[in-house]
């Protein structure tokens, strides 16, 4: 609206300055001609391309020799019958009864007067149009403009009404199916939305399955030493009294399965406050770190191990959880190999990478293994059941690697071992 106001004032402005620029024109070619005579007059008359039905001209001759004083165009006099009135406050607008608004211009020229009244009928039929015009055109826009502002409107709440519906019903189902978003191809703010919530949905969907193989996985490997124990102990209840050499045998079957649940209850709470854990990082000397691993450890491994560190490189990250993967990928190691083995822990500085190395020379995994060994539970099928675990160490040890913003490796150790690499970026 505003800027139909504007346009219309801006029309009107330029047609009031048009006539007056032609009043000046008509003004300067009568003071050009100096009007003294009937002859002059007439020659000016016969001369000019005035419109006399739009403009009067009055020559007032005040010159003492002149022989006809007053000049008028036609129906000037009729019109000077009753003064014209100045319209306030825009200079050169009159307004005369019976006829409507008039410019008017003066002049002086040797001893003459020159005045000129232009009627603007034609310029204010051409704004009435404008004004007409730009009514219609306001009008079209208030009928138009809801009208877009809705097909915009259900545009954009179309799709997400329908997101909304499909997440509701998604809700329901307890992200028990991979399910969905609908993706529509308009508009692209919305896609990108649905986009982003598919992979938020997928991401949901993973992490519960993941949950539930953990917690299938977590009762599997409790549900063993349970019914060993519960075997044994009803065994001892049945036939101790009988049998009184079975007792030492089954108490410690009872107490090798009740130590490895305690194992695996103890990594099950270490994983679980891994999941959760946010640590501080700082910088600290992983040089020193690392021999005081190797001393406390060498204690406990009937391997030989052999460190080759680099002296006072440093990083930032938790030493604490550090110290617990490579503690870790060490007794792994040590669980794998023969105790006549080596075990070799190097820490190098190579570019802009700190690398923490592990090489044993025990079975080695195979490459199809390598792929999930940081999977929770997971052991290959040629250690299970042969070799004790709880299949939770590396899936420990590798989330805490991703908290120390930290990478965690493996590769072949040749010509026989495996070698975890525990790569710091700095």
């Amino acid at each position: 609206m505003t800027s139909g106001l504007i346009t219309i004032l801006a029309v009107g402005h330029q047609l009031l300055e048009t006539s007056r620029y032609s009043s000046s024109n008509i003004i300067k070619s009568l003071k050009n001609t100096v009007i003294d005579s009937d002859h002059d007059w007439k020659q000016w008359r016969f001369n000019s391309t005035l419109n006399t039905s739009t403009s009067y001209v009055h020559v007032h001759n005040m010159r003492r020799n002149a022989a006809i004083e007053n000049y008028y165009s036609p129906d000037t006099k009729t019109l000077l019958k009753i003064r014209p009135q100045v319209v306030l406050p825009i200079k050169g607008l009159y307004y005369r009864p019976h006829i409507g608004f008039l410019i008017y211009n003066e002049g002086h020229a040797r001893g003459i007067n020159y005045e000129l009244w232009i009627k603007l009928n034609s310029q204010l039929e051409i704004l009435e149009r404008v004004v007409i015009i730009t009514i219609i055109i306001l009008i079209l826009t208030l009928i138009i403009t809801p009208l877009y502002i809705k097909l915009i409107a259900q545009r954009l709440t179309g799709s997400l009404t329908q997101l909304t519906k499909t997440a509701e019903i998604i809700s329901t189902k307890d992200l028990q199916t991979d399910d969905k978003l609908p993706i529509p191809n308009t508009p692209t703010e919305v896609k990108q939305l649905a986009m982003s919530f598919n992979r938020l949905l997928s991401n949901l969907y993973q992490q519960n399955q993941k949950e539930k193989v953990f917690v299938s996985n977590a009762a599997h490997e409790l549900r063993t030493p349970i019914a060993t124990i519960q075997s044994h102990a009803q065994l001892l209840q049945r036939r101790s009294k009988e049998h009184p050499e079975i007792i030492d045998n089954s108490l410690k079957y009872i107490t090798e399965e009740s130590h490895q649940m305690a194992i695996l209850i103890d990594e099950l709470l270490a994983l679980s406050r891994a999941d959760k854990a946010v640590l501080t990082l700082h910088e600290y000397n992983l040089s020193d770190s690392l021999i005081a691993v190797a001393k406390n450890i060498c204690s406990i491994i009937p391997q030989k191990l052999i460190i080759k560190i680099d002296k006072n490189i440093h990083i930032n990250a938790h030493q604490k959880s550090v110290d617990q993967i490579i503690t870790n990928i060490i007794s792994n190691a040590s669980k794998y190999s023969d105790s006549n083995r080596l075990i070799e822990m190097t820490l190098k500085k190579i570019q802009k990478q700190v690398i923490i190395s592990v090489a044993d020379q025990g079975i080695g995994i195979s490459d199809k293994d390598k792929e999930h060994i940081f999977e929770r539970f997971y052991r290959a099928s040629t250690v299970r059941g042969s070799i004790e675990g709880t299949g939770l160490g590396l899936a420990i040890a590798n989330q805490l690697a991703i908290l120390n913003n930290a990478q965690l490796t493996v590769k072949a150790n040749k010509p026989r071992g495996t070698i975890f690499l525990l790569h710091f970026f700095v």
